[in-house]
Formats: structure tokens, C-alpha cells, sequence
């Protein structure tokens, strides 16, 4: 096992629900792969313990099917993501107005890149 398949077999033993299959994490989209892989590295890093992630992760959940999230499964990731920015905000690594200025940013370059290409944030996307 590599140090990053580990990593993962470790996530999926301490968070449950993760999808899975016989060789690991299932991902959807290239996104939902990128948000594992980000909280692992944050996990990695110290941020938070795997408890920690699990118990902001049903609340994130908690709080979309209380919004009317019908819970299909669809939505995981989506669920990962509002963890990550929620853990890096309360944690102080970035503001939730940084956070919106990079989401804002990702959009504007999304808008102007070709279907199929990489999405590369330049300066001129925070403008």
C-alpha cells in the first residue's frame, strides 16, 4: 500500500458512508476525488482528527436534508466540500470571505474555459 492508499483506507475506516468499491473510494467526478484528497492532506496535516470530520460531516448533512437534500447519495461530495470550508474557517486557515473570493474566482475561469480542458485561476479571475 502506498502512503496515500493508506491515508484512504484509513478515512474510509474513520468516516462512514464514504462510497466505496473493492479497490477504494468511489468518486463521481474529478471534484469529488480532489475534496478526498484535499481532506486527507488537511487530516494529514493536523487539522482535525477523523472524529472531528465525521461529526462535522453529519452535521453538514443533518443541515442539507434539513434544507430539503433528499439524501440520494448524489450529494456526498457536496457535503465533503461544505465540510472542508467549514473546518479550514473555524480552524482559521482561510476566512469564509476568502473562501467566497476563491469560489467566485474558480467560476469566473470555469465561464471561460474550454469544455474538457484544465480550469486554471489567473489574477484577472479575482477581478
Amino acid at each position: 500500500m502506498t502512503p496515500d492508499s493508506e491515508a484512504a483506507a484509513a478515512a474510509v475506516r474513520a468516516v462512514p458512508d464514504i462510497p466505496v468499491d473493492a479497490d477504494g473510494p468511489v468518486f463521481h467526478e474529478p471534484w469529488e476525488a480532489h475534496a478526498f484528497a484535499m481532506a486527507l492532506t488537511l487530516h494529514a496535516r493536523g487539522l482535525f482528527t477523523w472524529t472531528e470530520w465525521a461529526a462535522t460531516l453529519a452535521d453538514e448533512i443533518r443541515r442539507a436534508q434539513s434544507a430539503g437534500d433528499a439524501d440520494t447519495g448524489e450529494t456526498y461530495y457536496m457535503h465533503w466540500l461544505a465540510t472542508l470550508e467549514r473546518l479550514v474557517s473555524e480552524k482559521g486557515v482561510a476566512s469564509p470571505a476568502t473562501l467566497d473570493r476563491y469560489r467566485e474566482a474558480w467560476d469566473h475561469a470555469a465561464d471561460r474555459t474550454p469544455h474538457g480542458r484544465p480550469i486554471e485561476i489567473t489574477p484577472d479571475d479575482f477581478a
